[in-house]
């Protein structure tokens, strides 16, 4: 005979079962995909407590098993075989992706099993304040420094004394004026012992024009570099780009002075030898990226596009470095970081998502 709970009551016995939160939206996202059977009674969504046992039995033995596997296969990830056994299963076509770490849970809570000095990069791009209410719930702008200062904390432990922490963040609009909780938050990270290395800005080349009555549409967002030591990884020549057309005539012809240093007027210090671009063909970059938004539909309200997470990565890491992003949303980070043979590790509490990014590496 079937014994059969509603939503919350089978939320409850899962929590108590597993040793776990699970939420009525776990729940319902089992009924959703066929996991559990669903009952109808009354007009009320029930499921069978035995089909639930059933599937979190099938769920340990599974993954027990798997992350065995996968521990003997790369003894060298900083995490520990417990937190190794928590993380979601990803697939592709050769078998289970041994290369990246996803975990459905809150980053903060999660973050405080990592061990310290664990990480080589850091890449995200949080909620924006009051942004993303129907997922993530909203952070109010004059609460959100403090809300990102615990995370920024645990990112701050986290991360290699050699690694770099990059921010994807822009101020929002109200009542016509500019909120300044960026800046309050930069100036707040230092406190926290942060080092503000550099702003990188995303010009989205293909953004649509407009304007409001005071202000023009945004076509660009911020890329904070946070470090927490001076001296820290980098690899220019990884992001190197061709030189450009202006080469061929500005510099068919050369002056004297050209052909010299020619420090700047103002006393600056800063000069420039035109004659060091003779027979370049690729150039450093500035810190200005020109590229497009995403608009493929990722399922996901923010995605950002693949390009923005793979420059940061070919810049701050090697192969086999270790990527992080704590709000991971639909997978673009990792997906990336797996491309250019990097371990990656991602955060992400909304469920549907999960299922986006496992989605995403099974079938490709």
């Amino acid at each position: 005979m079937r014994e059969l709970l509603t939503i919350k009551e089978a939320r409850d016995y899962a929590t108590e079962y597993v040793g776990k939160n699970v939420t009525p939206s776990n729940i319902s996202y089992l009924v959703q995909y066929g996991k559990v059977r669903k009952f109808e009674t009354n007009g009320v969504t029930k499921i069978d407590k035995y089909e639930l046992l059933s599937y979190y039995n099938s769920i340990a033995k599974h993954r027990t098993a798997e992350w065995k596997e996968k521990l003997g296969n790369d003894l060298n990830w900083s995490l520990s075989f417990d937190k190794y056994k928590e993380a979601e299963i990803l697939e592709n076509k050769q078998g289970i992706i041994s290369d990246v770490l996803l975990f459905r849970d809150d980053c903060l809570n999660k973050l405080k099993q990592f061990k310290d000095d664990s990480i080589d990069l850091i890449i995200t791009s949080p909620p924006y304040a009051d942004q993303r209410k129907k997922t993530y719930g909203g952070i109010p702008p004059n609460k959100y420094v403090e809300w990102f200062l615990s995370i920024s904390e645990q990112l701050l432990r986290v991360l290699k004394p050699s690694g770099t922490f990059i921010l994807n963040i822009k101020e929002k609009v109200s009542q016509g004026e500019r909120s300044t909780y960026v800046i309050e938050l930069v100036i707040e990270m230092k406190k926290q012992g942060w080092l503000w290395t550099e702003e990188f800005i995303w010009h989205k080349k293909n953004s649509f024009p407009g304007k409001w009555s005071n202000r023009f549409r945004d076509s660009w967002e911020r890329l904070l570099q946070f470090n927490k030591n001076k001296k820290f990884n980098m690899y220019q020549d990884a992001v190197k780009i061709p030189i450009g057309d202006w080469a061929s005539d500005r510099l068919k012809k050369l002056s004297d002075v050209d052909k010299i240093r020619d420090n700047a007027k103002n006393g600056s210090g800063f000069g420039k030898k035109v004659s060091n671009w003779l027979g370049k063909d690729m150039v450093y970059p500035s810190n200005v990226l020109y590229l497009a938004t995403e608009c493929n539909n990722k399922k996901h309200s923010a995605a950002f596009p693949e390009s923005l997470p793979e420059w940061f990565i070919k810049l701050f890491t090697q192969e086999g470095d270790i990527v992080l992003d704590p709000f991971v949303g639909s997978g673009t980070t990792l997906s990336v970081a797996y491309r250019l043979n990097r371990k990656s590790i991602g955060i992400e509490i909304i469920p549907q998502y999960i299922e986006v990014i496992k989605n995403n590496f099974k079938g490709n």
